[in-house]
Parts: C-alpha cells; sequence; structure tokens
C-alpha cells in the first residue's frame, strides 16, 4: 500500500525521499524492521491475553527434563508470526504481484487450518486437534491452488535469452557489441542441483504423456511438497526456538535466491534462470525472517509463549510456496535438512517398531525417542544446546544451497 502511495506523491509532487519505495533494498529493509517492531510491540499483549484466556499448552509427561515446567505456557502464538509477516507485507509490497498474493494466501490459509487444530485442543479439551485427514485436505487444497497458479498464470513465466536476429525487437545489449534477444515463456522447469546443466523440466517426468497433461504433474508434486515441508516444520516444533530459528536461516536464504533470480544482471552473471517478477517476493521473505526473530524473543528458551501449530504449519508451508516460486524446490531436502531429519526420525522410529513388534513380539527403537531433538534431550543434552547445535547445522546446510549457484 505504501509503495503505491509514495509512487504517486513522487508523480505528483516529486516529494524528496519518496522515490526510494521503487528499490526493493529499501522496503524489503524496512519490512524486516516493521516486522520485528510488530513482533517485539504485540508479543507481549497478546500473551498476556492468552494467559488470561488460559489458553495454555497441555503437556504430556515424556519423562523429559523441564518438560513439566511448561504446562500452561500459553500456545497459538502463532497469531503474533502470522501478523508480523502480513503487515509489513501489505504495506511494503506490490499487492497485484501474481507470487506475493500466493504467498498471502497461503499464510492466511494455512494458519486458519493450525489456528483450528489448536483451538480443538485448548478449548474443546481433545489433545489429538483437527482430524489428521481434515488437515491433509486443507493442506491439499492450497498445494492445488498454489500449483494451478504457478503452472496457468501468465505472469508466472521464466525468460529465455540467446544471441539477437537482425529482426528481432526485444533485443538488450549486456555489453557493447552484444546483442542478445529474449522471450518469456510458460515452463515448468526447476533447478537440480549438483549437476552442470542443472534445469530439470517435470514435463519430461512421463516422456509418453501428452504435453497437455503436464500441469498434472506439476500439480501433484507442488501438493506433495507443501504437505511434506508444512509437517516437517510441525514435527520440529518441538522444543523452543527450533522451528523459529530454522525456518528465519531458511527464509533467508530463500530471499537471497528470490534476489538474484528476479534480477536479469545477477541471474546472468551467474548463469541461473531469470524469474521476472520474483523480486518483491524478497520483500515477504525479509517480513518472514523478522517474524521469525521476533519471535524468538518470546519463544527463546525458556520459552514465554509457543506458536503451536498456528504457527509451525504456516512456517513449513511458507517455505514450500518461496521454494517452488524461486524453482529451487529440489533443493529443500538440503536447505531444509533440518526439518527432514527430524520427519525420518519419526517416520524410521514407527516402522521399526512395527517390524520388530511383528517379527519379534515386541516393538523396539533405534532412538531412544523421536523427534529426533528428543532423542538428545533423552541423552540429558540441554535444549538451549539441541537448539544451537541445530541452528549451526541450519547455517551450513544454508551455505551449502547458496555454494550450488556456483558449485554444479
Amino acid at each position: 500500500m505504501l509503495y503505491y502511495l509514495f509512487d504517486y506523491i513522487e508523480k505528483q509532487f516529486d516529494f524528496p525521499g519518496a522515490g526510494l519505495f521503487q528499490y526493493i533494498s529499501f522496503r524489503a529493509g524496512a519490512a524486516a524492521v516493521l516486522s520485528l517492531i510488530v513482533t517485539i510491540s504485540f508479543g507481549n499483549r497478546l500473551i498476556d491475553f492468552l494467559r488470561r484466556k488460559q489458553v495454555g499448552e497441555s503437556i504430556r509427561d515424556l519423562g523429559l527434563e523441564g518438560q513439566l515446567q511448561k504446562k500452561g505456557t500459553p500456545t497459538m502464538g502463532g497469531l503474533i508470526i502470522i501478523a508480523a509477516i502480513l503487515i509489513p507485507t501489505l504495506l511494503m509490497a506490490k499487492l497485484d504481484n501474481v507470487y506475493v498474493i500466493l504467498l498471502i494466501a497461503t499464510t492466511i490459509w494455512l494458519g486458519l487450518i493450525g489456528f483450528l487444530d489448536d483451538y480443538i485442543k485448548v478449548f474443546k479439551k481433545n489433545k489429538e486437534g483437527l482430524a489428521g485427514r481434515f488437515k491433509i485436505v486443507g493442506q491439499v487444497t492450497i498445494g492445488l491452488i498454489v500449483g494451478l497458479t504457478l503452472y496457468f498464470n501468465d505472469n508466472v513465466v521464466v525468460r529465455e535469452v540467446r544471441p539477437a536476429t537482425t529482426a528481432s525487437l526485444q533485443v538488450i545489449q549486456p555489453e557493447p557489441g552484444v546483442r542478445l534477444e529474449y522471450r518469456d515463456v510458460k515452463s515448468t522447469t526447476t533447478t537440480v542441483p549438483f549437476f552442470k546443466n542443472n534445469e530439470f523440466d517435470y514435463g519430461s517426468i512421463l516422456p509418453f504423456l501428452d504435453k497437455n497433461y503436464t500441469w498434472i504433474v506439476f500439480t501433484l508434486i507442488v501438493i506433495l511438497i507443501i504437505t511434506a515441508v508444512s509437517n516437517g516444520a510441525n514435527i520440529t516444533d518441538g522444543i523452543d526456538g527450533l522451528a523459529a530459528g530454522t525456518s528465519a536461516i531458511i527464509g533467508l536464504t530463500l530471499a537471497i535466491f528470490a534476489y538474484l533470480s528476479g534480477r536479469v544482471d545477477f541471474s546472468s552473471y551467474l548463469n541461473i534462470m531469470y524469474i521476472p517478477n520474483l523480486g518483491e517476493l524478497v520483500i515477504f521473505c525479509t517480513a518472514f525472517v523478522g517474524a521469525c526473530l521476533g519471535f524468538l524473543w518470546y519463544n527463546a528458551y525458556p520459552a514465554q509463549v509457543f506458536m503451536g501449530d498456528t504457527g509451525s504449519l504456516s512456517l513449513g508451508g511458507i517455505i514450500a510456496v518461496l521454494a517452488l516460486a524461486v524453482r529451487k524446490e529440489l533443493m529443500i531436502p538440503l536447505l531444509c535438512g533440518i526439518f527432514l531429519v527430524e520427519n525420518l526420525s519419526v517416520i524410521v522410529q514407527v516402522s521399526y517398531f512395527k517390524y520388530t513388534k511383528k517379527k519379534y513380539g515386541e516393538g523396539r527403537r533405534i532412538l531412544l525417542m523421536s523427534p529426533l531433538h528428543h532423542h538428545y534431550q533423552k541423552k540429558n543434552v540441554h535444549e538451549a544446546k539441541i537448539v544451537t547445535r541445530f541452528w549451526i547445522v541450519g547455517i551450513l546446510l544454508a551455505i551449502l544451497s547458496l555454494a550450488m549457484l556456483k558449485l554444479r
């Protein structure tokens, strides 16, 4: 909104400084600062409100150190994160940008699903929360919307560049004596890490399938990615500060990807896809990072508030859609390695327990407890140390992901 206001002021009145809002870097920085202000300013008020309404976490005794002391800690703090993402985005970003619209819709939709889950747990005293099938339906629905939009929307394109012909009208000259022509094309191409020719088209997955049906394959993959990452973030949110801190690291990395892919000069230099209109996502990304860091003000050990499913489902879904928009979704196993390992630890633990129970009549475990962070708690590692070490691993994975831009 402020972008349009200051754009009008600059054009009509030539007001000094109004032109700053034309720059993505300025608006991205302002969004990050505003997001931090929103979380820190209104966080205490929301926490006090949740305490008055007795919106506290019910704790199952799993034998973990310090666990029972968390009983009654306010939950549904994800509302702080959602507000701190949406307010700066609505103020600073171009609201007619298809990528921004998709991310706003994803944030609200998954936030509502998580809110319903938390509401049932807290107010209906049902520890199971929203039935799993309804969560899946909600995740599939937003996946369907995102997949169809990314495939069919005319503003979602990739720019192809090649040597210009004499008759070409769309010509760029990156340096003297060089003439290149470009065209914006609809494409389901994405980035494959570690490979020299690191682009892959989803349309080639089923070569016998008519090209008119490629959208089905693409949409199914989008649904799978959104569902997997949102659930991964949900599982990771088990100890103070882990999900928020890890999400901030991932969000900052995706902001860098969006900035580089959204600029023709940097994408040309790095030999990566140039995606028109993508730069506006940087503003959403910085608001996302600011919201996660601001939430850590209250969620770092010992936590004053938990994000609940309201926050964790939203964080995972946002990360998935961001990765899909910048066409780096195949880097998710690397970039979101913490989420992946946490997810796998649960799958492996449950599968091995069922297998051994069927074979030996007694279920056995690989880990002391799953998810993985609880395993280390059982080994008497303090949860603050576990979180810090997971953050360090997350930073290393983020650096490696960025290195993939040139390491092929």
